[in-house]
């Protein structure tokens, strides 16, 4: 019955597969190397043994980025636009605003001023302000621009979308900086005018999700997910490169233990995760939710060698991973806080159990994800074939007939989110799924 854990930890097929997405370079969301990468996780699902393996496409809002610089007195620093910034250019007083935390924008006037507020906030802070968050406080105050700096010394400037509430594109510039430019532009530049300039195209695009199955063709069906897009900056190895590899590693080893699945299970690497969830919105939209039993969806394995899985309250996702860990001696860590941010969400905001499964890590913020550094030599086979084994019987015990995997009601989800302090925010940023 164990065989198959040395036919995984013995396996190239996902770390292989890992290699061809890192190979295509951009996979922004519409963009044709998305596609490829779409193409190449579904011939990889159907390589792998998995029925029915397609592509089923779907419109975005498109953004392709050009030039974007700071102009400082006679210097020009580096930044990169945030995905779905405008193009535009502005001339404006620089602020340095910190932590850019709710009561900054309160006690500062920014009217009319480029807002610098570092990514992460300060230990005392009760929860975390989501980026996004942080650039809309910057325009619902009147700001005229908006520089995002990383606060991780040597991790380089940070990506990831602005967006404004239901429209795909902000209404201001937005970039990125290291945490040493964003150092120097507060030393020296704070007050005094700056230019900052983005060059972006906004145009229709298409985006898709992969999709593939194993298993009984049961109407209830386990998800396993990941994202398929990344950043156009970097390889996206760890965002999220390693996920849709770890998707394609179970597809191989579910289907060498088909015949133990009692639950359909179906193999989801979505498209337009990075520019706001837009491929898992579109699924979870359409879906029969009652026949999701669960939803596990990789982002962020393989960066460190433990596993942790955020279940969101859902008691029995919590449940299997601890007997997964017990059975095998090897850690699971797992977190039953809701987490608003990656593919699972669209499902658990409608109740239905999913789990986020990322890894647990030591160091600060995301580490090299959304920046350049983003690449493929960071990451080890040997944590993808681990992490698979543990994630392989985690899916395979979700699937049996006497695993019991409640949903929840909204209103349950919804007042985690207010006792976790996460529902402000959401709410600022357009992203509340309740009705008040």
């Amino acid at each position: 019955m164990t065989a198959w854990i040395g036919t995984v930890f013995e396996s190239d097929v996902g770390w292989n597969h890992l290699e061809g997405l890192v190979d295509i370079g951009n996979r922004m969301a519409g963009s044709e190397g998305e596609r490829e990468a779409a193409e190449l996780t579904r011939d990889a699902l159907a390589d792998a043994g998995a029925r029915n393996a397609r592509l089923e496409p779907f419109e975005i809002q498109g953004w392709t980025r050009g030039d974007s610089a700071i102009v400082a007195a006679d210097t020009t620093q580096d930044c990169i636009a945030l995905p779905r910034s405008p193009d535009d250019r502005i001339r404006a007083p620089l602020i340095d605003l910190g932590y850019g935390l709710p009561a900054d924008f309160e006690e500062t006037d920014v009217e009319d001023a480029i807002v610098m507020v570092r990514s992460d906030v300060p230990g005392y802070y009760d929860r975390y302000l989501h980026r996004r968050e942080k650039y809309h406080h910057a325009v619902e105050n009147g700001a005229a621009g908006f520089v995002y700096r990383n606060h991780v010394e040597g991790c380089l400037p940070p990506t990831g979308s602005v967006g404004w509430k239901d429209e795909p594109i902000g209404p201001i510039p937005a970039v990125g900086v290291s945490s040493e430019v964003g150092a120097r532009l507060g030393r020296r530049f704070d007050g005094e005018s700056v230019t900052l300039s983005v060059e972006a195209d906004v145009h229709p695009a298409e985006s898709q999700n992969v999709r593939a199955e194993l298993g009984p063709d049961t109407d209830q069906r386990v998800l396993v997910t990941s994202h398929v897009d990344a950043h156009d900056i970097a390889e996206g190895a760890m965002d999220n490169g390693a996920g849709t590899a770890m998707v394609v590693e179970l597809a191989n080893a579910l289907a060498e233990r088909e015949d133990e699945l009692e639950t359909r299970v179906e193999f989801v690497a979505f498209g337009a995760e990075e520019v706001g969830l837009l491929g898992s919105t579109r699924y979870a939209e359409g879906a029969d939710r009652e026949a999701i039993k669960a939803v596990v969806n990789s982002d962020g394995v393989v960066r460190d060698r433990t596993l942790s899985i955020i279940t969101h309250g859902f008691d029995a996702l919590q449940d299997v991973a601890n007997d997964v860990a017990e059975r095998y001696d090897h850690p699971i860590g797992t977190v039953p806080k809701v987490g608003p941010h990656s593919d699972h969400w669209p499902f658990v905001e409608r109740g239905v159990p999913g789990c986020h499964v990322k890894s647990i890590s030591d160091g600060p913020g995301r580490g090299w994800g959304h920046t350049y550094a983003d690449t493929i030599e960071k990451l080890e086979p040997r944590t993808l074939r681990e992490q698979a084994i543990l994630l392989t019987e985690y899916v395979v015990a979700l699937a049996r007939e006497d695993v019991t995997v409640d949903h929840r009601e909204r209103e349950e989800i919804a007042a985690d989110l207010e006792a976790q302090d996460l529902a402000a925010g959401m709410r600022i940023t357009g992203d509340w799924p309740y009705d008040e």
